[in-house]
């Protein structure tokens, strides 16, 4: 009986020393899971924002979310953009689980219009010295697709805005731009001078007016001084703990560089012609199949970027307008002046296509004029050959018969068969024919030739 007590005891121990071994084993990758998620993740922002930059930012916050990120750096360097893109930013910046340090850097960089907002946005705002932020002024773009951020302008203080839409776009802006001001703390009259005057500040003077948080030549530098910061993320207070924290560069991907191409206003440009000339050569070949696919899936990837980007529509359609006349002149010669008056409509569309005053959203003089001249150049050569062609002799149907020689095959008075073009034809004629003897076409009357003895 003791020596099963004892087998109990030992078996007993033995399965506690197993269950502490494995719990020690077990929790030996989850000590070094945490120490390994202390780690910061830095996105990078450069150039216009638009529907690319959103989704590379929505993208990147929720992954660093996932891998249980310590912070998130948001490098920008840009001149503004489109304000859905930049709204959709804001709000995932808003409802992100980790802190997000927005860092204007390097040296020379900006954060200008949209730029302003996220920055605001962000939990901390940090700048390099030598960068600067500010020109908020919101400017109305004719696409739906929202609003747009305007350039820095030079006048100190800008006339008030004049119609009651402008009025109400600044409105909107100067109270969203103030509500987030007051979410993070920061200098809310400045934000708002920044909206209504496009006021700007360097970065000196942008942490003495409490417009950011803190100032760092680098990243590291940032991050040593803001260890220990404590910011609010969804309502809660959360204290920063940095030391021996890793980097992590999230680079943008092929989908966003492939979304960030498309939607540079000259390739769309680009694509949007050679959709549709590729769909006017299908059209004039049809089975080919080669030309209406490319130019089909050119003309969708172009209205892509057009609802990305501020497209006149008026200028879409002068554009098209344009073409069509050219096609026209092509077809029906008028003297150059359906070719003219396409060329000019080409052109003109060219110009008002996009909103020249948004930075990085307009269209490239030499383009236009490259496309316009070959366009023009095409319709020249079209149409010199058309004229050509047509001075030709007909070389085929009922037609081509007329002036063609023959060989009778009998003798006849008034009426006979003849040989012409290795077929047999009934013919007339005014004079006798003898057999063999050379004929020539005047006319065709039905199936019957009127011919001409030589």
């Amino acid at each position: 009986m003791r020596m099963q007590q004892r087998h109990i005891w030992a078996f007993l121990l033995a399965v506690i020393a197993g269950l502490w071994w494995a719990l020690a084993i077990a929790d030996e990758p989850g000590a070094a899971r945490l120490a390994a998620s202390v780690h910061v993740v830095q996105l990078e922002l450069e150039g216009p924002i638009g529907p690319a930059s959103s989704d590379y930012v929505g993208r990147s916050l929720d992954d660093a979310a996932e891998s249980k990120a310590s912070l998130i750096i948001l490098r920008l360097d840009t001149p503004g953009g489109l304000d859905t893109a930049m709204r959709e930013i804001i709000k995932k910046i808003i409802a992100s689980p980790v802190p997000v340090v927005s860092y204007v850097a390097p040296g020379g960089a900006r954060a200008a219009s949209a730029g302003v907002y996220i920055l605001y946005a962000s939990h901390i705002a940090a700048m390099a010295p030598a960068t600067n932020l500010g020109a908020a002024t919101p400017v109305q773009i004719p696409m739906p697709g929202g609003l747009s951020e305007d350039p820095p302008k030079t006048e100190s203080h800008p006339p008030e805005p004049e119609s009651v839409m402008e009025r109400k776009m600044t409105n909107d802006a100067v109270a969203y731009i103030r509500g987030l001001a007051n979410l993070r703390g920061r200098n809310a009259d400045w934000a708002e001078k920044a909206v209504r005057e496009s006021a700007s500040l360097p970065a000196e003077e942008a942490l003495k007016l409490n417009v950011i948080d803190t100032l760092a030549g680098d990243v590291p530098a940032l991050l040593q001084q803001i260890d220990g910061r404590s910011v609010n993320v969804l309502g809660q207070p959360v204290k920063l703990h940095l030391v021996g924290a890793s980097l992590e560069r999230h680079e943008p991907d092929w989908r966003n560089r492939l979304l960030a191409a498309i939607a540079n206003p000259n390739i769309a440009y680009i694509l949007m012609l050679l959709g549709i000339y590729g769909l006017i050569l299908e059209f004039y070949h049809p089975g080919t199949a080669a030309p209406g696919t490319v130019g089909a899936i050119c003309l969708l990837l172009a209205l892509y970027a057009f609802q990305a980007l501020s497209v006149n529509y008026a200028g879409l359609a002068l554009i098209l307008l344009g073409i069509g006349l050219m096609i026209a002149e092509a077809f029906a010669p008028s003297f150059g002046i359906l070719g003219i008056g396409g060329i000019t409509s080409f052109v003109f569309g060219s110009l008002i296509l996009m909103n020249t005053d948004i930075t990085g959203a307009g269209l490239s003089p030499v383009l236009i004029a490259a496309f316009a001249i070959s366009s023009a150049f095409l319709c020249v050569v079209t149409t010199r050959l058309l004229l050509r062609v047509r001075k030709k002799p007909v070389v085929s149907g009922r037609e081509e018969l007329i002036g063609s020689l023959g060989t009778a095959m009998e003798d006849f008075v008034l009426q006979g068969r003849v040989w012409i073009h290795s077929e047999m034809w009934m013919a007339n004629t005014e004079h006798p024919v003898h057999k063999g003897q050379r004929l020539k076409v005047k006319a065709v009357e039905g199936l019957t030739l009127i011919v001409t003895p030589l």
